[in-house]
């Protein structure tokens, strides 16, 4: 029996701030499923901010949104697919997908559907942060890029988002003096009481470049950044010989047109003068190592030392909101979207 889906189309390209009109919710009825193929019924979505990146690189007017859910297959002719299993599906903002099992990988280079971690006593969602993409981006932008080493101090904006508030704690469990920074006093109260963090600072309230002369009087050896812009050149400006620098991400310019963007004086002399090293990346490059980290992260969780929170919305028809949401920066960790 034919079965009616619903799904978040890209009306128009994003100009500037999203709203409501770039994106509209259509229905479409799906086909009778082919060999090697599955249906899919989401469970728990996320919205990322990548989405507003690629959105114009990567889809046209018309496009299905993208993005990971956690699904269930539902109905299936693949063996290795049975209906019950549940799925991590990069198949766009959907209630229900036809997925091949044998598909190439989506645009950031990621398996179209994996088996969803096993996390007893936690909602399947954790397949959407902290044993998802957001933990993956967390574990190896900082272990692999900024190789923190016990003692140093690690930087973290955006530091109550779904990758922050893990890098932070993940330096933590390394031994070095983190600060973060975010954009509200309840999250800075959440990531150090909670998390742990050694200082949490609302750049909102306070100078960043004054604040962090005050918290790292000694200089900063590590900065993991999802900010960019002017909070990553104030950064480097204190950053101390061989500082290592991952560009996770550059949210205080994702509504910029890329094409106008404003050009300037990069404070490369830093770079050289201090002899940084900095590096940009998506998770991807290690995909086939994810599993390692989910590990080590799924016993960090046990042991109490690796916390996560999640910021959901009911119903799909809210995926919309979820997503403005989130680009203003109103979750505290992970946003996900449960149907």
């Amino acid at each position: 029996m034919p079965v009616k889906a619903k799904k978040w189309i890209l009306a128009h390209h994003f100009d500037g701030v999203p709203k409501d009109s770039d994106l509209e919710l259509v229905e479409e009825e799906l086909p009778e499923l082919q060999d090697g193929e599955i249906l899919l019924e989401a469970q728990a979505l996320s919205v990322d901010p990548y989405m507003r990146v690629f959105a114009r690189s990567a889809l046209k007017e018309g496009d299905t949104i993208m993005g990971s859910q956690v699904g269930k297959v539902i109905e299936s002719k693949s063996p290795q697919h049975p209906v019950g299993m549940m799925l991590v599906g990069s198949v766009g903002w959907r209630t229900h997908a036809i997925v091949n099992v044998n598909q190439g990988p989506d645009l950031l280079g990621t398996p179209i559907v994996v088996p969803a971690t096993p996390a007893p006593g936690l909602p399947v969602s954790v397949n959407l942060g902290v044993l998802g993409m957001p933990g993956a981006t967390a574990y190896f932008g900082l272990l692999e890029l900024c190789q923190p080493k016990a003692g140093e101090v690690v930087v973290v904006s955006a530091a109550a988002g779904a990758v922050g508030s893990l890098v932070g704690q993940i330096a933590k469990i390394k031994g070095c003096t983190v600060i973060g920074y975010a954009g509200t006093d309840e999250k800075c109260k959440w990531i150090k009481e909670e998390l742990g963090f050694d200082h949490a600072i609302n750049y909102k309230t306070r100078d960043v470049a004054e604040s962090l002369k005050e918290a790292a009087p000694d200089g900063v050896d590590c900065y993991f950044d999802n900010v960019g812009g002017d909070f990553l050149y104030t950064v480097m400006r204190q950053m101390n010989k061989y500082g290592r620098i991952s560009v996770c991400g550059a949210i205080s310019q994702y509504n910029d047109n890329l094409d106008n963007q404003k050009s300037g004086v990069f404070p490369g002399i830093l770079l050289i003068v201090n002899e940084l090293r900095m590096e940009g990346f998506i998770s991807t490059r290690w995909l086939s190592r994810w599993p390692e980290a989910f590990k080590e992260m799924a016993a960090w969780m046990k042991e109490g030392k690796l916390k996560y929170r999640e910021t959901t919305t009911k119903g799909f028809e809210n995926m919309r909101e979820a997503f403005y949401g989130m680009l203003r920066g109103d979750n505290t960790g992970k946003a996900v979207v449960n149907v």
